[in-house]
């Protein structure tokens, strides 16, 4: 039986979280129901698209991800199914799948077209779970949809090379639970434009001058622990994901703050690099 995950921006305390995995078990009593995230900025599809992207490669081939967020159909934001990388992704038309297309050709795009489907303000309940336990069932796409060929692109997410290659202008894309901040500069592309050189990072009146592997690269444990940087520096990284990230070393969001109140940076700000 293919797992069927469930991306939204619902939280938990409504019902609809419930709702929808009854539904799914409802039409399909031995479903494999995971949970990705919940607590997805409401209507933010930037943010949706970084956990999606992070999260489908670690579920096997053929699963199905409902996506839920920003999901009302209208003319302009259909109900689609996208094939791709082996995965199956029920969303509405809003480029939530773009960090993932963007790489990776889809297989199968389709607008979703149910036969006697009521349309109402929960689609994630009375359309997007119909349609995934059609394909977790091992149903064809063409059954429940016909092909698309308009989805969207957020290019937001692309950063901009200037300065005839001596810059790199990107922005904050996710904000993390630490407070960390995610630029959409990727490590392919800095090393791609780095060519050896020097260069700073610079976000507001904070300047970096090195990337680091993990956190704790910022530490030289070769020096007396009161010579070293630790606790409360700023840092940036390569993170899991291959994003430049700007971080406070084992800051905590909630108390001394993190990396996004104490830099001063919020979502969509810049973040720049200039070679030297």
């Amino acid at each position: 039986m293919a797992i069927i995950t469930l991306t939204t921006d619902f939280g938990y305390k409504d019902h609809f979280v419930g709702a929808v995995k009854g539904a799914i078990l409802n039409n399909l009593p031995d479903a494999r129901i995971v949970d990705i995230s919940h607590a997805i900025s409401p209507f933010n599809i930037q943010e949706c698209a970084y956990i999606l992207k992070n999260a489908y490669t670690s579920f096997p081939k053929g699963s199905v991800h409902i996506v839920g967020v920003d999901s009302e159909i209208s003319p302009e934001n259909q109900h689609i199914v996208v094939l791709v990388d082996g995965h199956y992704f029920i969303s509405a038309n809003t480029g939530v799948i773009s960090l993932i297309t963007s790489e990776i050709k889809p297989e199968k795009v389709v607008e979703i077209q149910l036969p006697n489907v009521q349309v109402d303000a929960f689609p994630e309940q009375h359309i997007f779970v119909p349609v995934a336990c059609h394909i977790a069932r091992g149903g064809k796409l063409e059954v429940i949809g016909r092909p698309f060929h308009e989805l969207r692109e957020l290019r937001e997410f692309e950063p901009r090379v200037i300065n005839e290659g001596k810059t790199i202008s990107g922005n904050v894309i996710y904000i993390d639970n630490y407070g960390n901040v995610v630029t959409n500069i990727q490590k392919n592309l800095f090393e791609a434009y780095r060519n050896g050189r020097n260069y700073e990072i610079i976000a507001r009146t904070t300047k970096i001058k090195e990337v680091h592997q993990s956190y704790n690269g910022i530490i030289n444990f070769s020096l007396d622990r009161v010579q070293r940087k630790g606790p409360g520096d700023a840092l940036a990284l390569f993170n899991s994901a291959g994003y430049i990230e700007l971080a406070i070393y084992k800051s905590d969001l909630n108390t001394v703050g993190g990396a996004s109140t104490l830099l001063g940076l919020n979502y969509r700000d810049t973040v720049t690099i200039n070679f030297q």
